[in-house]
């Protein structure tokens, strides 16, 4: 029997347009972050992605609209009440929240912050507010040498993030404190979507996050995906990128993170023709007694985290068209067995007033080696991505 692979690409925050219930997240109507991100770069070069149907979804700065598309395209509406990577990431494998991840405005409180001090042994903690997470090691970083308190602080996002000088305290004890959070967080029920470790170094005096040893402590998925379906019967779910942080693991078969959109994008292209190292990404547990499935999951998240939350929409607009050029390359390595979705999470408007993510709606683009194009129009439900990975594999 033929192997049939589903590869979905995330691209982090890349959003297409506000949804109706925006006020709620406190986003305005203008907030489109692929639409804005075309108009501040006067058009986009994304040749790949506008054959596959993205321009015919809106009309999009410099993407060209086209009558002959090669795949199928559209736009999906989230179900969940959530802005965020794992509610986004949840929905399109088959999980739909029905009530939000809790978020704190004014801070954590005070019974939460002070077992997290007597647990971690850290001394006190700084900040306890929302902050944008360049800025607040920039503002803070003399005191946290000082202390040697971590800087903990939040957004508009449901997430606990810790952030650390790794040249002060050590990686591990970053990592291990992160943990001690998300138990904390879990035991005391605060419904807290991620703890993030935030690590740095000061680089030519200026204090610089080093992405490629960030993680992402989440909760564990309140439900069975279609990633757990797959493991389950014995194939393969290879995460590349922070999948396996958003599932906690779940469903997860092999997983390697990635410092950069670039390094995702190589993985991915290896992992598509075959050439990955596998056994090294390899859990223990794993067992694979089933070649006949596969899921590549990729989650390239510099657009928000490097661009969307920076305000950064030339750079952002960059690594859009970094991705394309992989596709480039991946696209003739997908055959009539594989199917291959570009898709988002949430918004990350950089061109709107504040560094959060925006309410919008994403984009989905279907291609296969022979796939019948069609416009799918407005479809309710990132998990309708789910159902068609599990018509596609079962």
């Amino acid at each position: 029997m033929m192997k049939k692979r589903a590869i979905i690409m995330v691209i982090d925050s890349m959003g297409i347009g506000a949804m109706d219930d925006y006020a709620e997240f406190n986003d305005v109507k203008e907030c489109n972050t692929l639409k804005n991100v075309c108009e501040f770069n006067n058009g986009l070069d994304v040749p790949v992605m506008e054959a596959m149907g993205l321009g015919n979804i809106q009309d999009f700065k410099g993407i060209k609209k086209t009558a002959t598309p090669i795949g199928q395209y559209g736009t999906l509406i989230e179900k969940s009440k959530g802005k965020d990577t794992t509610t986004g990431h949840w929905e399109i494998s088959g999980i739909v929240l029905d009530k939000p991840f809790a978020t704190f405005p004014n801070g954590f409180p005070k019974e939460l912050v002070d077992k997290f001090i007597e647990e971690t042994q850290c001394g006190g903690i700084l900040a306890n507010c929302p902050a944008s997470g360049t800025a607040i090691i920039e503002k803070l970083n003399e005191e946290h040498h000082k202390t040697k308190y971590p800087i903990v602080y939040t957004s508009a996002d449901s997430v606990f993030q810790i952030a650390l000088d790794t040249d002060l305290i050590p990686l591990e004890t970053l990592y291990k404190w992160c943990e001690i959070a998300r138990r904390i967080l879990d035991e005391g029920k605060y419904n807290v979507s991620r703890v993030i470790a935030r690590p740095y170094k000061v680089i030519d005096g200026k204090p610089t996050r080093i992405s490629k040893d960030r993680r992402d402590y989440s909760v564990a998925p309140y439900g069975k995906t279609i990633l757990d379906k797959v493991k389950d019967c014995g194939a393969k779910v290879i995460g590349i990128g922070k999948i396996e942080d958003i599932f906690s693991k779940a469903g997860i078969t092999h997983a390697i993170h990635t410092g950069s959109n670039k390094e995702g994008l190589e993985l991915t292209l290896k992992a598509v023709k075959g050439e990955l190292d596998l056994d090294s990404i390899k859990y223990e547990d794993t067992n694979i007694t089933d070649d006949t499935k596969e899921i590549i999951f990729t989650n390239l998240v510099d657009t928000d985290m490097l661009f969307g939350h920076r305000n950064n929409a030339e750079g952002y607009g960059k690594a859009i068209e970094e991705i394309d050029d992989y596709l480039d390359m991946i696209l003739p390595n997908i055959t009539e067995n594989d199917l291959l979705i570009v898709t988002a999470d949430h918004g990350c408007d950089p061109t709107v007033p504040g560094t959060d993510h925006t309410r919008e709606k994403v984009p989905v683009l279907y291609y296969s080696k022979g796939i019948e194009p069609k416009d799918l129009g407005v479809t309710l439900g990132f998990d309708s991505i789910s159902q068609r990975i599990n018509d596609w594999l079962f």
